[in-house]
């Protein structure tokens, strides 16, 4: 179920009553509520993928159950709960290895070794991708984890655990929450507060325009100029790079800003999973506010393990690459997401060796309205340096993204953008600009509508007509172009 789609503006209201009206009065009530919406909003895709998600999250279950220390017996040895976290890891990354990489790795093999002569007569698996796969295994194998670490205790309430495996609005695209945060609150009671649903329908109503009003509107653009990038001048490829920038983060944020904004009306709190990215002004900044789930969750559990930031440089230059590449290739199948990993750990690691990647840890102009003229530049490269990475991430292979950024350098960069005074695109820049301005005014908050801390935005604070001026203006906007037709977001497929 799309959340930009008629089936889930009639399923939230629904629920949402349900859940405060009439499962209220027991916790167990309300859990067993969440697991089934959260199937039933799952199974809209294809009810096979239940048994998957199940599957996974008993497993996970279980593993906890087994590492339990008992009252009255013998405490469970390290080598016991070390075999059993293991084998629980290597379950979970064998079904997603088997789901979303074998195609990928048996296609590499068999190119590499055809090159040599050698035919292996591999056969690919015909298998549907699971929607949120990499997300809610990720999500399971991080319980595991913090019960061997003494992080947690493991739960005996298989309902609770089951609901924070398929919490339904963070299910497929997160954020990726850790059981420290997330289990605990389904194992307590709940409350409805008026202050925080009011602001999460806000944060919901700034998802909603960043993904169908930015997001799909650049995307008709960008479309386009990514399927014929090979006939399109290097002005044009600009354009196309930049649009597509602004696409994936409205993309993928919206569905963030929808999905901690939904899950705020059920008295659940989740952890941001965007800073307002692109006003960093170094890349080690930029990863400590892009999908943050996602990159304290490789920091955790792979870097750290690995040795981090301590020992050799050798070490260190090894672990930095190991966690960008394993980045790149949690994203998809394809060499196109290993290379835009690693092109970010070959920016990130001179400032690490450096000593430089936690220079840059407070807001941009922090104070002030306007950056200064060295934090203007520094953004704006980090910026640039950022959208070249999204070419090759967008680039369906290694050929086309080397093409495009070659077409982006060449010579047309000076001749006159094809089709850029059309609607569409004019549309589509304007939009750009309009999330710049609001953002950059909204970067001290929580999202673009937050009224949380002191706004720069005054009058909107004061003026309680003006607010919902805005409100019921973003609302009308929004509905125009869902009638218009909506896409699936981009980060379903991961």
């Amino acid at each position: 179920m799309l959340f930009n789609s008629l089936e889930f503006l009639m399923f939230l209201p629904l629920v949402f009553l349900i859940y405060w009206f009439i499962v209220n009065k027991s916790l167990k009530l309300q859990n067993i509520f969440i697991v089934v919406v959260s199937y039933l909003f799952y199974g809209w895709w294809d009810w096979r993928f239940l048994l998957l998600i199940a599957f996974t999250s008993f497993c996970s279950y279980y593993s906890g159950v087994l590492m339990c220390d008992r009252d009255g017996a013998a405490k469970r040895t390290l080598r016991f709960k070390k075999i059993i976290t293991g084998s629980n890891i290597v379950l979970n990354l064998l079904i997603l290895g088997v789901f979303k990489y074998f195609n990928f790795f048996t296609d590499s093999l068999e190119t590499m070794l055809s090159s040599l002569d050698i035919s292996l007569g591999w056969v690919t698996i015909d298998i549907l991708l699971p929607m949120g796969i990499s997300f809610y295994t990720f999500q399971a194998i991080s319980y595991t984890i913090d019960i061997y670490q003494k992080k947690l205790q493991p739960t005996h309430d298989v309902v609770a655990f089951f609901a924070f495996v398929s919490f339904f609005p963070q299910l497929v695209a997160g954020p990726i929450e850790r059981a420290t945060n997330l289990l605990p609150q389904f194992e307590r009671t709940r409350h409805f507060d008026y202050g925080q649903a009011v602001d999460g329908c806000r944060q919901i109503l700034w998802g909603f325009f960043k993904k169908v009003v930015i997001a799909d509107t650049c995307a008709a653009t960008v479309n386009p100029i990514f399927d014929d990038w090979a006939n399109m001048p290097g002005s044009t490829l600009w354009i196309g790079a930049f649009l597509f920038t602004i696409q994936i983060y409205c993309d993928f944020s919206g569905y963030s800003d929808i999905a901690i904004g939904t899950s705020r009306l059920f008295g659940i709190s989740l952890h941001q999973n965007f800073n307002f990215p692109y006003f960093s002004r170094d890349i080690a900044e930029f990863w400590r506010r892009w999908h943050i789930s996602l990159s304290t969750w490789f920091r955790d559990y792979v870097y750290i393990p690995l040795g981090g930031s301590r020992g050799t440089k050798m070490l260190i230059l090894r672990n930095t690459f190991v966690i960008f590449a394993l980045s790149g290739l949690w994203h998809g199948a394809n060499w196109t997401f290993v290379v835009w990993g690693l092109y970010h750990a070959v920016l990130f690691i001179p400032l690490m060796l450096l000593n430089k990647n936690r220079r840059n840890t407070n807001t941009a102009a922090a104070g002030r309205m306007l950056p200064s003229f060295k934090e203007l530049g520094q953004i704006s490269l980090t910026f640039v340096l950022v959208m070249i990475g999204w070419v090759i991430f967008r680039a369906e292979n290694i050929t086309e993204a080397w093409g495009y950024i070659g077409g982006m350098f060449s010579t047309s960069v000076f001749t006159m953008p094809t089709d850029v005074f059309s609607l569409k695109s004019a549309t589509a820049l304007i939009c750009a600009f309009t999330l710049f301005i609001t953002e950059w005014l909204q970067r001290n908050q929580k999202h673009g509508l937050s009224l949380e801390y002191p706004s720069c935005i005054a009058l909107v604070n004061k003026s309680k007509s003006v607010r919902y001026t805005i409100y019921i203006s973003l609302l009308l906007i929004i509905t125009v172009y869902m009638y218009g037709g909506t896409s699936q977001f981009i980060y379903f497929q991961f």
